[in-house]
């Protein structure tokens, strides 16, 4: 009658599917390093909820201005529920060992995103927001 996860793997794992909303998991991986984040997604029929499990994680959201993303961080605190409304671009930036739970509508993961690159230029400016939010925390920045 109960049924328990436990999911462990990298990457991003949607494993509880119902009729109209699903539970993922988003575990490190290593194109969730601030390194390595090279664009943004978007939803455009659901919300997206994230929970920050373990580590270390900032929910990166951003508004296109002139076709340019503007973007606004949040350090991630364990067991805080953290909003994205539909038709707002984001993505995670994690530290090795982060896992972040994650609920929106079922099957987003399938066919409800559109991807947004970034330029060089807004990568570096989105590692620098994020590690300055590091600093500011007095935590060790997300570099390598």
């Amino acid at each position: 009658m109960i049924e328990t996860f436990n999911i462990m793997e990298k990457g991003y794992h949607p494993f509880l599917i119902r009729e109209g909303w699903q539970l993922a998991q988003l575990n490190f991986m290593e194109e969730q390093h601030i390194d390595r984040i090279a664009k943004l997604d978007v939803h455009l029929k659901t919300d997206e909820v994230f929970v920050a499990l373990e580590g270390d994680a900032v929910l990166i959201a951003a508004i296109l201005v002139n076709g340019e993303p503007e973007f606004e961080l949040e350090l991630m605190e364990h067991n805080k529920l953290y909003n994205v409304p539909k038709n707002t671009w984001h993505n995670i930036a994690m530290r090795e060992g982060s896992q972040v739970l994650i609920a929106e509508k079922a099957d987003t993961h399938l066919s409800d995103f559109e991807f947004y690159q970034l330029t060089q230029h807004k990568r570096m400016e989105l590692k620098n927001k994020v590690n300055a939010l590091f600093d500011l925390a007095g935590q060790k920045p997300l570099v390598k």
